[in-house]
């Protein structure tokens, strides 16, 4: 019985330490006033196209950017001084707190929707693979896996990304697979399944 109870015991406080672990929305949201400068008081961007929306992104995948924007893994003039006095329960606060909210959905360029969503769906006729197959059929990314939610991000932002990831100027996916994706994608094809995400949802 005694047995019993110990092992009850651990289980709660290992469940208290889970809980305690994980990000406070609310800290996020009073440390978010920094942010809302770009990315706007509820993750939305509104401001430039350039700068990516944080609404309904995955926590763990806000976190795993801060955290490399403050390691230098990720290289931005403005967000490395911004991420340089964020601790670790800051980044999952802020990351609590954006992925919360509803991201807003744009519109696409109707005259790159089909080739968009081709390329989106079916991958490109020089290799590369389907978006969809990692960052699911509505763009909603996979959690798990740390791939990113894409649906209504800017067309700008995207773009801008997966020029970034194919020039070698940003590394930092999990297992450098974007590289080889956006390597296949010519600017026009980019510029395509941007519109298509940035509608998607």
């Amino acid at each position: 019985m005694k047995k019993a109870l110990l092992i009850a015991s651990f289980i709660a406080m290992a469940a208290t330490g889970v809980a305690q672990a994980a990000g406070d929305a609310a800290a996020g949201k009073t440390k978010s006033a920094a942010c809302a400068a770009c990315h706007g008081a509820d993750g939305n961007s509104g401001v430039n196209p350039l700068w990516p929306k944080l609404a309904g992104q995955h926590p763990k995948y806000i976190m795993k950017q801060l955290h490399d924007f403050k390691a230098g893994k990720r290289k931005d003039a403005t967000m490395a001084p911004m991420a340089a006095p964020l601790n670790d329960q800051d980044m999952e606060n802020l990351a609590a707190y954006f992925s919360s909210q509803t991201r807003t959905i744009g519109e696409a360029a109707k005259d790159k929707v089909a080739q968009g969503e081709k390329l989106y769906r079916a991958g490109s006729s020089n290799g590369a693979p389907a978006c969809s197959g990692c960052h699911g059929p509505a763009g909603g990314g996979n959690a798990a896996a740390n791939f990113p939610s894409l649906g209504g991000q800017s067309a700008d932002y995207v773009a801008k990304q997966l020029k970034a990831f194919r020039d070698g100027t940003r590394s930092n996916d999990m297992n450098g697979m974007m590289a080889g994706v956006a390597a296949k994608l010519s600017d026009a094809e980019i510029a395509a399944v941007s519109q298509y995400v940035q509608g998607l949802h």
